[in-house]
């Protein structure tokens, strides 16, 4: 948020499948659309054209000729930073942005007054656009990130902590895990939140299943072996896992 306060030019937020991006970016449109001229792109699979016409209809051009569109695009970005507000582009899943699109938002960011830049860029990716930056057909575009921010899987604290932070707001006491049991799924999720919920989620309708107030340790268990990417023990007690320690 900082970041888009001070206009960064090129502002990029990578992290693995279910670290949290999307929610990032969510809380981040929640704080700044009423204060900035919005363009959100979630699903950027698009070519460099698409691309242009994609933000044109974000910021309500109709025009659909490709001859006028980016000319289009800067009086609209012009008139934006007239009002005195800035434009922000949001790019969701930015790893999917073929290299043509990723040169189309490199000429958007070129869009400037004599003191201010017209737009600024966000995007959201997976590890991948990281790796895709490093290439040397990039290079330019990379050297226009000026804020760069990875999303890191949860410590074995910070697991627990996000265990009983979402039991207490589901109503339900910290209680119906033992502390080796969250120790256990942290360390099966690799510290993933996404992983830990669908974890917790199982294992809690196992126990519902069998009428059963607490979770036993095979309640866990079961949810691991069901869950496509977690870490699979081999054995039923946490005793065993060598999981009830950091």
């Amino acid at each position: 948020m900082a970041a888009v306060k001070m206009g960064e030019g090129v502002i990029k937020i990578t992290g693995e499948v279910g670290t949290g991006k999307t929610m990032v970016c969510r809380k981040l449109i929640e704080q700044i659309e009423s204060q900035v001229e919005l363009v959100y792109l979630p699903n950027p699979v698009l070519s460099g054209e698409q691309l242009q016409f994609a933000v044109a209809r974000e910021l309500g051009i109709e025009d659909t000729d490709p001859l006028k569109v980016v000319s289009l695009i800067q009086e609209r970005l012009i008139q934006v930073h007239v009002s005195g507000k800035k434009t922000v582009l949001i790019v969701d899943e930015a790893q999917a942005l073929s290299s043509e699109a990723l040169e189309t938002l490199r000429l958007f960011g070129n869009l400037e007054t004599e003191q201010d830049k017209l737009i600024q860029l966000v995007l959201f990716g997976q590890p991948e656009l990281d790796e895709r930056l490093e290439t040397h057909e990039l290079r330019q575009f990379r050297q226009r990130i000026t804020f760069s921010c990875q999303l890191r899987p949860l410590s074995i604290e910070e697991g627990v902590a996000y265990i009983n932070n979402r039991l207490d707001k589901a109503g339900n006491g910290a209680h119906i895990f033992s502390i080796e049991q969250k120790k256990a799924i942290w360390r099966s999720a690799m510290g993933i939140p996404r992983l830990i919920n669908q974890i917790s989620h199982k294992a809690l309708l196992t126990a519902f299943n069998d009428r059963c107030t607490l979770l036993k340790n095979h309640h866990v268990y079961v949810a691991m072996h069901d869950t496509f990417d977690a870490r699979k023990p081999k054995f039923k007690s946490p005793v065993f896992w060598g999981w009830s320690q950091p």
